[in-house]
């Protein structure tokens, strides 16, 4: 099959960049995991060899696992993952048991300890909660046990969905803060188009930004039994960029593609990360932190977010729209209606609604009190420029 190369790295210069990484987030995606008649034991053996066999070269793993819901389909006996939320949840329910169950056994003919970690996006979005399991996870590594993570599906809804495990895994590749994202799934890496459906198609062994034709590759393959396809797998390997970390894309059905993939080898679709990246807190605000609302503000305040680097104050605001609460993620735009930042206030959207267009001297007098000058501070804003990936790499209003 054809191959495309988009980027300047070569094979060398792959090894170099993998060369002394100590800690990866592997996901593994349910295309990957499951078989006609339930859980792919062979698949889940061969993986568990790898990362064992790292893990004794003193690398610490984190697996992002997906495959609950469609161990559940195979058990109870679906054809097809059905639409209605309480039916996915109580397929997690029944497949999640099945699933650690194999790691346990896949990990124990290692005599290698696993861990079962279930997450929502609430989890992650409160920052106390968000370190919490940073500490959880940091400590389960020091006592050389596999985290193994996957998404709470069993309680989870519509508002505190991370939407697939790929974003789960970019989260927490951040949240762990891992020098490489691996990313298994039933195809050798990104193609131009689905090599399913069209045999010439060609394999993109290195993207050193993503862009609309990037982009536009990922949402011609769609996936099955998994929600995102490979167009979400390129979004969380965008947003690990973001954070200066690699992403590949690779196949999970090869034996072995993990350790070719940490020798530098030519395997899967290397992600490049970004020369500048963001700190961790920014890309927690920024990808972690779902926006609750939206401020408008005024040019003024615009130029100075935008061009002097100043924290938003109450005196720039022309509209505040939605219900938010002290520490939530907000989308700040123009009043053209262009998206500028995200940030986190300091004030609930109430009290706001009171302050708007006032100078920071009279917040006291009206509210009574007096959090901060800042209604969003410097430290805690990500300007969109930050974060140009392309297009449709934040998705701040999904």
């Amino acid at each position: 099959m054809p191959e495309l190369q988009t980027g300047a790295v070569k094979t060398v210069g792959r090894e170099a960049l993998l060369r002394g990484i100590r800690r990866i987030v592997v996901k593994v995606g349910s295309g990957v995991l499951t078989a006609a008649d339930g859980l792919n034991r062979a698949v889940i053996e061969s993986i568990t060899d790898d990362i064992a066999d790292l893990r004794r070269s003193k690398i610490e793993i984190i697996l992002v696992s997906s495959g609950a819901i469609a161990s559940g389909l195979r058990k109870v006996g679906l054809k097809r993952r059905p639409e209605s939320v309480s039916q996915q949840q109580a397929l997690a329910a029944v497949g999640q048991s099945s699933l650690m169950r194999a790691y346990e056994e896949a990990f124990g003919r290692h005599r290698q300890k696993v861990a079962q970690i279930l997450v929502t996006r609430d989890d992650l979005t409160h920052r106390r909660r968000y370190l919490n399991a940073r500490n959880t996870l940091l400590t389960l590594l020091s006592w050389k046990i596999v985290p193994i993570i996957n998404e709470n599906d069993t309680v989870v809804v519509d508002e505190i969905k991370f939407g697939d495990n790929d974003n789960l895994s970019a989260m927490i590749t951040c949240l762990s803060e891992a020098g490489l994202l691996v990313n298994l799934t039933n195809l050798d890496g990104l193609f131009d188009k689905d090599p399913r459906i069209h045999p010439d198609a060609r394999l993109i062994h290195t993207i050193d930004k993503v862009d609309r034709r990037v982009s536009g590759y990922a949402s011609t393959i769609p996936g099955f039994l998994g929600k995102g396809g490979m167009a979400s797998k390129v979004k969380a390997a965008q947003k690990v960029a973001l954070l200066g970390v690699p992403t590949v894309i690779a196949n999970g059905f090869k034996p072995g593609v993990l350790k070719r993939v940490l020798k530098g080898e030519q395997e899967g679709t290397l992600f490049m990360p970004r020369p500048v990246s963001l700190c961790h807190r920014k890309h927690w605000i920024a990808f972690t932190k779902s926006p609750r609302g939206q401020i408008v503000v005024d040019n003024g305040a615009e130029r100075a977010l935008l061009e002097n680097g100043k924290s938003l104050l109450p005196s720039g605001i022309k509209e505040v729209v939605g219900r938010f609460s002290l520490g939530d993620a907000v989308l700040i735009v123009s009043e053209e209606g262009e998206d500028l930042a995200v940030g986190m206030v300091n004030y609930h959207s109430g009290d706001l609604k009171k302050i708007m267009g006032v100078k920071t001297s009279g917040i006291e007098a009206i509210l009574g009190f007096k959090h901060e000058d800042e209604v969003v501070h410097r430290d805690n804003l990500v300007l969109a420029r930050q974060l140009d990936e392309g297009d449709d790499l934040c998705q701040w209003r999904g």
